[in-house]
């Protein structure tokens, strides 16, 4: 490939990853990402020839301006500042890459690419920013050397130098040239990556663990989770049942083998006590901070109740920063990497009335929390007292009499509370039918359309009709939403819970009971469909690195610092010899004898194995016919100069041939003419493409041996020629 489209293709691969390092972290807006990928995508593969079309460099100077003066707009009416600025980088980019002309051009490219490399830490930092990290170490020591060369050539021809033929330096035939980038100039650079990776590794392990980006300005707003403000329209939630998107990973403190593929936990993250027909709202937004006792937030079980399970969760950003919590906690408690910064400050964690927690704060890369959950039957009532049960009884004004009495038709009167609950509950499940598409939500009354026209909905259809029926029985109930379990991950041992597996269901307050979890939703409704096969595994696998990547780089903390060397010291002492780690004993001189032969041994063997296929590669690759005949015209060039130093004339190094017998004929030497026509054919031989054939070769020596004795016949100048001297 010529050495131009090596240059091209490398400093477009810079660019490109550097644009995707921003990209693939969500922080840049769809109306700003869509024309960078288009343009990015023009610019590569338009030819050059349009590249250089002055239109094109006058527009990109307006687009330059106009682009500047819309971040400036934006920052005025309150857009954070990094994300402007790195907008504006992209688009740069484009730009630039659109109307580059010469090296100095593309060395703006690789440092905007650079810059764009290290935005993409601090605003993303994914595993995708992983990938592109990677391989722009790959491409970019390969793009730097090429790059240089191109800016020396492209400076000699400035400066006026001139190549070996005396010639003035042709720089797009350089550029045309296959023989300035070979393979191996290639692989080498790109290699150079691999030092350049380990050196980065060992930086990154030792240097010292700060424990937040310095430079997270604005961490944003996180994932939106629909069904967890303070309102929640019928229906919203069921629009989020085919997004896979994860929102947590759940981690049991055991997990049985062969792990269940799916988790049947239930976790909390909203709970609603008004109904008005169309939406569910919390009364009693109101909101305190939580009490924290020895590191644990302690929820409404008292001292000394039986521990069951415990688990970890890692949840992801998201928004409204909403803490979910299965049945039946006794305890959580936050995970909190070590800071060395003195004003670090840990997430506030607060409560509202229905013993919902939320926090504010943190770092923006989400929350980590271990669960303790109480070895109960059920939960103890939250608001036992009888004045906060009209809360959980209050129907809507225009609820039709029909919902009361199918609930006395489903649960006759007689019943105990829980079996009357049981009976509803079942009776949902049996005689509807699991639905996302549900035409009850265009009705005016979407209750009442669902449970005697269609009978059929998605879960919030089925814990609303539950909890007014219930209601209308005089049972207080309460609307939850939630997710339901999550998806095994056999790669990263985990459950992933997805915003598929947002759902709703139903809290009844019953005597001794206190708050009782009802689900009234088909069981084939309930969970998210499942999709297995290859494209399955590989979501998994992507997930699992996705998560270590997480916690072991962008996580890596002071504890993961000092665990690691505490792993390699224990590992270190393991293989010593036991009578070595007692006495501190130091190697014999035996085993340092042994262990520098096998350096030795080794090194040798390398060296052998390089010469013998150095010499093959030769054998198997003989020169060209091309390569044969330049070889042959330098040699007999040199037999030329040898003749020209005895006659007094030689040729000084650095002076090309044919300056050198340009000046022998300015200062009309006796030898002039024959030296400037050899020294022609010695140029068009070896690059002008004409070689010499065996009777010109012949011609070209006797030529030479005359010379040479003309040379015996008239002894050199006593003194060197001017040009000699030069």
């Amino acid at each position: 490939m010529r050495f131009g489209q090596i240059h091209r293709l490398m400093t477009d691969a810079l660019a490109s990853l550097g644009l995707m390092a921003l990209l693939t972290s969500g922080r840049l807006n769809d109306w700003i990402a869509g024309p960078i990928v288009v343009g990015m995508l023009a610019a590569i593969t338009l030819p050059e020839r349009f590249l250089k079309d002055n239109r094109l460099t006058q527009f990109a100077m307006v687009t330059s301006v106009v682009l500047l003066l819309v971040q400036m707009l934006r920052l005025g009416s309150g857009t954070d500042i990094l994300e402007a600025a790195v907008e504006f980088a992209a688009a740069l980019q484009v730009i630039r890459v659109l109307t580059r002309e010469g090296a100095a051009h593309d060395q703006q490219i690789i440092l905007l690419a650079l810059l764009h490399l290290i935005a993409g830490a601090v605003v993303g930092g994914g595993l995708a920013y992983g990938a592109c990290f990677l391989a722009f170490l790959v491409v970019a020591p390969g793009a730097l050397v090429l790059s240089h060369l191109r800016r020396e050539v492209e400076g000699n021809y400035q400066q006026g130098a001139r190549d070996r033929t005396g010639l003035p330096v042709d720089v797009p035939r350089i550029l045309r040239s296959r023989r300035v980038v070979s393979r191996q100039l290639l692989v080498f650079t790109c290699s150079l990556s691999i030092p350049i990776f380990l050196f980065t590794a060992l930086l990154f392990v030792l240097f010292p663990r700060v424990g937040l980006s310095l430079f997270l300005i604005n961490p944003g707003a996180g994932t939106r989770v629909v069904g967890f403000a303070e309102e929640v329209n019928l229906g919203r939630v069921g629009t989020i049942r085919s997004d896979p998107t994860i929102v947590m990973r759940v981690f049991p403190a055991t997990v049985p083998s062969p792990a269940p593929q799916r988790l049947g936990l239930y976790l909390a993250g909203a709970k609603f006590d008004e109904y008005d027909g169309r939406a569910w709202r919390r009364t009693q937004s109101g909101r305190q901070l939580a009490d924290q006792v020895a590191g644990s937030f302690r929820l409404g079980f008292p001292v000394g109740q039986p521990q069951k399970n415990r688990m970890r969760i890692d949840l992801e950003p998201i928004s409204p920063q909403v803490l979910f919590l299965p049945e039946q906690v006794l305890t959580f408690t936050l995970h909190q990497p070590d800071s060395a910064l003195p004003d670090h400050r840990e997430p506030g964690i607060f409560v509202d009335g229905e013993e919902i927690y939320s926090y504010e704060g943190g770092d923006g890369q989400g929350l980590r929390y271990f669960v303790q959950q109480a070895d109960l039957m059920g939960r103890r009532p939250l608001h036992p007292v009888p004045a906060h049960r009209h809360r959980y009884l209050g129907l809507p004004p225009k609820l039709s009499d029909k919902v009361a009495a199918l609930a006395r038709r489903w649960a006759p009167e007689g019943l105990a509370p829980f079996e009357a609950a049981r009976a509803i509950e079942r009776r949902l499940r049996i005689d509807y039918t699991y639905d996302l598409s549900s035409p009850s939500g265009s009705s005016a009354n979407p209750l009442e359309h669902f449970l005697f026209e269609s009978k059929r909905g998605h879960c919030e259809y089925y814990s609303t009709a539950m909890a007014m029926m219930l209601r209308t029985l005089d049972i207080p109930s309460r609307n939850v939403t939630g997710f339901v379990g999550g998806t095994y991950n056999r790669f990263g041992e985990f459950y992933a819970v997805r915003q598929a597996d947002a759902h709703s269901w139903v809290e009844a307050l019953l005597p001794k009971r206190g708050w009782v979890r009802f689900d009234p939703t088909p069981p084939a409704g309930a969970l998210p469909d499942a999709h297995p096969g290859a494209i399955s595994t590989i979501r998994e696998m992507l997930e699992a690195l996705s998560q270590r990547w997480d916690r072991h780089v962008v996580g890596y903390d002071l504890n993961q610092q000092v665990s690691l060397w505490r792993d390699i010291v224990r590992k270190y002492r393991g293989f010593q010899p036991k009578s070595s780690s007692r006495s501190g004993a130091t190697p014999s001189p035996k085993r340092i004898g042994l262990a520098l032969f096998g350096v030795l041994l080794l090194g040798g063997s390398l060296y052998l194995y390089y010469r013998t296929r150095t010499k093959r590669d030769e054998d198997d690759n003989p020169p060209d016919a091309e390569t044969v005949a330049r070889l042959q015209a330098a040699a007999l060039y040199q037999k030329l100069e040898l003749v020209m130093a005895k006659r007094g004339i030689p040729r000084a190094v650095g002076i090309p041939p044919w300056r050198h017998a340009s000046s022998i004929a300015d200062a009309d030497h006796p030898d002039a003419e024959e030296v400037l026509e050899l020294t022609e054919r010695y140029l068009t031989a070896r690059f002008g493409g004409a070689p010499l054939d065996e009777e010109q070769q012949r011609d070209y020596l006797s030529r030479v041996r005359r010379l040479q004795s003309a040379d015996q016949n008239h002894p050199p100048a006593s003194e060197p020629s001017p040009l000699s001297a030069t």
